[in-house]
């Protein structure tokens, strides 16, 4: 384990059978607090993996100081209630976590309304009226999954050693932690070893729709900006030296930009007849991961003035500018 100037790390990582590899969370000691940064599924195994974690280390539940959560998605902050419920402690988290982290029910119809209109506006038909009563039904299902814990707004800085990054892109509402003395990040899903970060499509507060991989991309080129010798991602290794990495991530969102543009260029015109063509299996099979790689690079392509879009009968249509 890293010992540097009074802070261990020690990594919780639970092998999944999914291109993921594995979901990690970590225990961060540092002087009088242990803190947990992201919080695995809500499952036996991630449950064993942080009691044992803890247990081999010397800790307890009961040890734990504070919560940290990157940002809300379910793989993130699945033992928030379970350890809060023994040990209540605060959740920091970024003030966009928080209605979907509570499952605000107005929040979540707006969220619905959103992708009603995105899929149909994207050309998606039944695929995308599929996937809308599969969200409706998930919203109903997952009802009993909100954090019941307060949460506190994270802020600018966390603690003595870190500060609080805003990353957004693959969730509007993800931070990372910076340790700018030991050039350590805590990323989330920013930056994965083995594969792309998804920057998926999300409505912002008011409904609007962000540009998502646009964003992503901001969020990346910071961190190149910035002195990092290790990342501490959400899923696989640790990443060493991570500025090859993120520029290779920017590299490969380029190119697909150009594989979508030749598309255009070939006579495909609305999001999903991109979707369908290049995706092929993939693109029923993971409709909303894909919907949003696709959506995401037109954003980028429309931005570097490489397509152009316009509106007819209610489906956007690209054309090569």
């Amino acid at each position: 384990m890293p010992i540097v100037q009074n802070m261990d790390i020690f990594p919780v990582q639970v092998p999944v059978p999914s291109s993921l590899k594995s979901v990690n969370f970590y225990l961060v000691k540092t002087g009088q607090s242990l803190i947990l940064i992201d919080a695995g599924y809500n499952n036996g195994d991630c449950r064993k993996a942080l009691h044992d974690t803890l247990k081999k280390y010397g800790f307890g539940i009961k040890d734990l100081t504070h919560i940290v959560l990157t940002h809300h998605h379910i793989d993130h902050v699945g033992l928030v209630n379970w350890i809060t419920a023994e040990h209540p402690i605060p959740v920091y988290a970024h003030p966009l976590s928080f209605p979907r982290l509570k499952r605000d029910a107005a929040f979540l119809q707006m969220r619905m309304a959103f992708y009603q209109k995105l899929y149909e506006e994207m050309g998606c038909g039944d695929r995308g009226k599929k996937q809308v009563e599969h969200l409706k039904k998930a919203m109903k299902e997952n009802e009993s999954q909100k954090i019941t814990a307060d949460l506190v707004d994270i802020g600018e800085r966390f603690g003595e050693y870190f500060e609080v990054l805003e990353v957004p892109g693959h969730a509007p509402d993800q931070i990372a932690l910076y340790d700018r003395k030991q050039e350590r990040l805590f990323a989330g899903d920013l930056l994965i070893s083995h594969i792309s970060s998804n920057a998926l499509v999300e409505p912002d507060e008011n409904g609007k729709r962000m540009p998502s991989l646009l964003i992503h991309m901001v969020s990346l080129r910071k961190c190149l900006s910035l002195p990092i010798d290790e990342v501490y991602s959400g899923h696989g290794t640790v990443i060493h030296q991570p500025k090859n990495l993120i520029q290779k991530r920017l590299d490969g969102m380029e190119k697909k930009a150009e594989r979508f543009l030749t598309l255009i260029r070939n006579g495909k015109r609305t999001a999903n007849e991109i979707a369908e063509t290049y995706y092929q299996d993939v693109y029923d099979q993971q409709f909303s991961l894909v919907m949003s790689e696709v959506i995401g690079h037109l954003d980028y392509l429309e931005r570097q003035g490489n397509i152009q879009k316009e509106k007819v009968h209610g489906v956007w249509h690209y054309t090569f500018s």
